[in-house]
């Protein structure tokens, strides 16, 4: 399988020979199943403070015995453990705590901040990341992604020979390479309209343009994702069809890799 391999300034150069993990069949089910597991991953625990509730001076429960200290024979009340408010002499004015029913107390079944992990299979889970890989060369996947595209003509997987320092240089590189699609390729931020905004979901965005360099390149640029295929996650991936520029070097690290 080869693809259209483009220099730094966006003119194409050569043909090149991509790896075979771009040939993979796709499964989208397969690949939801692994991004459903790893949102498990990023969970915020969530528990109440151990010793909620449980900070007072009440303890134990209220005898009912014959002629005990603090004894309630006679009295008529249960025997929830109380903390004394005041006294005189053998009589207590006490009220209720510790236990879930009573004011203050604590709560009856607290979240635990304990979460399980979903267990996954090695080998289709790195099947999976292969398809979610296959799917950016893909170009139905690509179109069915963008809502806004109904056809493209790009080569696909689209290939780098290096990306360059400047950002003023790589913004030109997308927008020679990508053309009206360029406007995809930056991420854009904006405010939310209803009343989202009130509940921590100000802002929407695009994903943007995801660029996979080698770990030996050192490039940033802001408005897309710059990642190695070391970092790469199927989050990062799906829904399939992202939008992905290539350099020639990790597309050897890629195929080290599968």
């Amino acid at each position: 399988m080869k693809s259209s391999l483009y220099d730094s300034s966006g003119k194409k150069k050569s043909d090149i020979e991509i790896p075979l993990v771009f040939s993979t069949p796709i499964r989208e089910d397969m690949v939801l199943k692994f991004y459903e597991a790893d949102k498990f991953s990023h969970v915020q625990p969530y528990s109440s403070y151990e010793e909620a509730g449980k900070r007072h001076s009440a303890s134990g429960t209220i005898s009912h015995r014959r002629h005990e200290w603090k004894g309630q024979y006679g009295k008529g009340i249960s025997r929830v453990p109380r903390k004394v408010m005041w006294r005189r002499g053998t009589q207590f004015y006490w009220v209720g705590a510790e236990v879930s029913n009573t004011r203050g107390g604590r709560r009856a079944h607290p979240p635990k901040g304990l979460i399980s992990e979903r267990k996954t299979n090695k080998k289709e889970r790195k099947q999976a990341f292969c398809i979610a890989l296959a799917a950016t060369a893909d170009k139905g996947k690509v179109v069915q992604r963008y809502s806004s595209i109904s056809e493209t003509s790009l080569p696909l997987p689209i290939v780098v020979e290096s990306l360059p320092a400047k950002a003023r240089e790589f913004y030109s590189l997308i927008n020679s390479i990508l053309g009206p699609l360029s406007s995809l390729a930056i991420q854009k931020r904006e405010v939310r309209a209803g009343i989202g905004k009130r509940r921590g979901r100000k802002y929407k965005s695009n994903a943007g343009l995801l660029v996979i360099k080698s770990k030996s390149e050192k490039v940033n640029f802001r408005g897309v994702d710059i990642k190695s295929p070391e970092e790469l996650k199927i989050s990062d991936l799906y829904p399939l069809g992202r939008l992905t520029i290539y350099t020639q070097k990790s597309l050897e690290e890629l195929k080290d890799a599968s």
